[in-house]
């Protein structure tokens, strides 16, 4: 699964540290979710999604 996480972060100018305060999570959550390293729940998809002003679906893509 891919995400424009850092993408949509770095134009609302915002930090990690910020966006992970954002969505109620630490910041290491916001850096695997980032690296791709870690797929979300689908609260925390939502909860990442709304703390940047966005839908789950244009936030995640899932490749096969």
């Amino acid at each position: 699964m891919q995400n424009k996480i850092k993408e949509l972060r770095g134009k609302l100018n915002i930090t990690q540290e910020e966006l992970a305060k954002k969505a109620n999570v630490r910041r290491e959550t916001i850096v695997f979710l980032e690296q791709n390293k870690y797929n979300p729940s689908l609260q925390l998809a939502h909860d990442v999604a709304k703390s940047l002003g966005t839908t789950i679906d244009e936030l995640f893509s899932f490749d096969k």
